[in-house]
């Protein structure tokens, strides 16, 4: 009996070895940025990033690896997304989970925190909030270039982002065409005009006087702040610098003319070509997600109107109840198959 209980332990030991060496490892860095100096809110400049790096990153030294660059959603950050925090979704299991499957497969995956004090940066070119399409498609990507063994090409570089983070993986993919071979858009916000605040949001809206007062907001004043954060800056107007779309319960034409030339389904027909040299572009959404649901189902034959090479997948699911499996079945499989993992 001592025999065979010896036996069990060390079978049991050996698949908790096993187990643990199947384990990615992940990593909190901060990423000094030029491009995000002197916004005139003062959000930090120097940025918080997540690294994961596969189960043989640790082991197979010679070895150089694709990247995967994935962007949070409104009011989120690398931290909750990756389980340095409790949160909905947990993306170092998922990425655990999914390697120890497809171990032929191995990729670097990142994460910026794009929280700002208006609660998301929407990876922009802003005064107020900074230059977040600069340090995301140069610095970021020079920064993990220089740092990690990475296939440092647009081959091996794929860009994926949820709701805030899908507007900015569109966004950029048609601004910055030669970064990303790959883009995968997951329940993208913003394709046009949405979340239109009642008279008691703009009430409340009006009535914030101080950066700090933001966080206060309900999510849509404080998206709407964002939108005028993110397209209407305004140096002049000292201490939030933005220009509200709307003043005593009216809409501002000017201001939402601003929003309405960021909203992707507006801006697309001019980057056609750029978007026509990725690889590939997949997109879904749940269609109990009604709005983003129907903006993507626009999106999708816009694409197909002008011949871009992508796939559009519908599911059963709301905003947030099945984005984790998604990602684990479908985003990063996708990538798989997509990315290019050796220099030949």
């Amino acid at each position: 009996m001592k025999l065979k209980s010896i036996i069990f332990t060390l079978i049991f030991t050996f698949s908790s070895l096993l187990t643990i060496q199947a384990q990615g490892f992940r990593m909190r860095l901060k990423v000094p940025s030029e491009a995000l100096k002197n916004n005139l809110i003062n959000d930090p400049s120097t940025r918080d990033i997540t690294v994961y790096l596969p189960p043989s990153y640790q082991t197979k030294l010679d070895k150089k690896y694709p990247v995967l660059y994935l962007l949070h959603g409104f009011t989120d950050n690398d931290s909750k997304w990756f389980g340095w925090e409790h949160h909905w979704i947990n993306m170092y299991d998922i990425l655990n989970k999914t390697m120890l499957n497809n171990s032929s497969k191995e990729i670097i995956v990142v994460m910026p925190n794009a929280y700002t004090t208006y609660k998301g940066s929407f990876y922009g070119n802003s005064e107020t909030m900074g230059d977040w399409e600069t340090f995301i498609t140069k610095e970021l990507v020079s920064f993990v270039d220089q740092k990690f063994r990475t296939l440092d090409n647009a081959n091996s570089r794929g860009l994926a982002g949820y709701s805030m983070g899908g507007y900015g993986t569109l966004r950029l993919a048609m601004k910055h065409p030669k970064i990303y071979s790959s883009i995968y858009v997951l329940s993208a916000c913003c394709l046009e005009e949405s979340y239109i605040p009642d008279a008691e949001n703009i009430k409340n809206m009006e009535a914030v006087h101080s950066k700090y007062d933001v966080a206060e907001l309900s999510f849509i004043e404080g998206i709407n702040m964002a939108f005028s954060a993110a397209w209407a800056s305004n140096p002049k107007k000292f201490p939030l610098y933005i220009d509200l779309a709307y003043k005593d319960g009216k809409a501002i034409p000017e201001v939402l003319e601003k929003f309405k030339n960021n909203q992707i389904l507006n801006m697309i027909d001019k980057y056609i070509p750029n978007l026509k040299t990725l690889k590939v572009i997949a997109i879904d959404a749940g269609t109990e997600d009604v709005e983003i649901y129907e903006a993507s189902k626009k999106l999708h034959n816009t694409l197909l109107n002008y011949d871009v090479n992508h796939t559009f997948e519908s599911y059963e699911g709301d905003h947030t109840n099945k984005i984790a499996e998604r990602i684990a079945s479908k985003t990063l499989p996708f990538f798989f198959e997509q990315l290019k993992f050796d220099t030949k």
